[in-house]
């Protein structure tokens, strides 16, 4: 239970903090070298972490791309639970949807288990494959009619789309299903803390609903705080389980000389 619990929330806490469009603005947020590191908690308890890293421009099938990793890992000290994952997600110019998504996941016997999707917007496909000890285990093509992001590329997407003011719904591929976010982009501006900042932070509000069904009564709602700069970071994050909230909140950065706004 505890194994299946942890993996849905920080899976499903990547994508709480983000969301697509586009005709978002120019990614003038992306740092390359940015590293971004997040506590999963409960009452408290800390279930994992999730890391997320910028890397440098690069390119894919010959076109310009943004790149980023998310390191997934449990708590060592949560009793019968061992969760790492990597994703890796190759984003186009503008930093709006996915073009590539590969993750990286260790399943028992430390063996990894290997995700891929495969974006092929000219011809309106989208290749899902997974691979265990490097052979391959299922494939599947879905038709697709949108632009759609993934579970790590949704975070640059909702940073260019936070002072939109507007309520989208958003094509979303996750967790080897092809579903909708919604996410309503309020503008509002909050202060909000976090225990690795001994101040209140500036900070600009948004909230929505997963459409789709996770284990253990979760229910799809969430809460997002972003830094109110031109970085516009996660700060935290709040979703809904049937016991209550789960917390996802910033806990280390590195990016230049930034730092968290404060409040006035």
């Amino acid at each position: 239970m505890m194994t299946s619990l942890v993996r849905t929330l920080v899976v499903i806490g990547v994508a709480l903090i983000t969301t697509f469009s586009s005709s978002a603005q120019d990614p003038s947020f992306l740092f390359p070298g940015e590293e971004l590191t997040y506590r999963v908690s409960y009452l408290n308890i800390t279930l994992g972490t999730i890391r997320t890293v910028t890397e440098q421009t690069t390119t894919l099938n010959g076109q310009k791309a943004y790149k980023v990793k998310v390191f997934i890992d449990s708590h060592p000290n949560i009793p019968f639970v061992s969760l790492h994952s990597v994703y890796e997600s190759w984003m186009d110019a503008t930093a709006t949807y996915s073009m590539q998504f590969v993750a990286n996941t260790e399943v028992e016997n430390k063996q990894w288990e290997v995700d891929k999707y495969l974006f092929d917007y000219s011809n309106k496909k989208l290749l899902m494959e997974k691979y265990r000890d490097s052979k391959i285990v299922k494939s599947r093509w879905f038709d697709i009619k949108k632009r759609y992001n993934d579970g790590s590329s949704l975070l640059f997407a909702a940073r260019s789309l936070l002072l939109s003011k507007k309520s989208l719904r958003m094509p979303t591929v996750i967790m080897e299903d092809t579903v909708n976010t919604v996410v309503n982009f309020s503008g509002k501006q909050e202060s909000v803390s976090i225990d690795a900042v001994q101040y209140p932070i500036k900070s600009v509000y948004l909230n929505g609903e997963a459409n789709w069904t996770g284990i253990y009564g979760l229910s799809g709602r969430f809460e997002g705080w972003f830094s109110d700069d031109e970085a516009r970071i996660p700060v935290k994050a709040k979703m809904k389980v049937y016991v209550g909230s789960v917390t996802i909140e910033l806990q280390k950065w590195r990016r230049g000389s930034w730092q968290p706004p404060k409040a006035s």
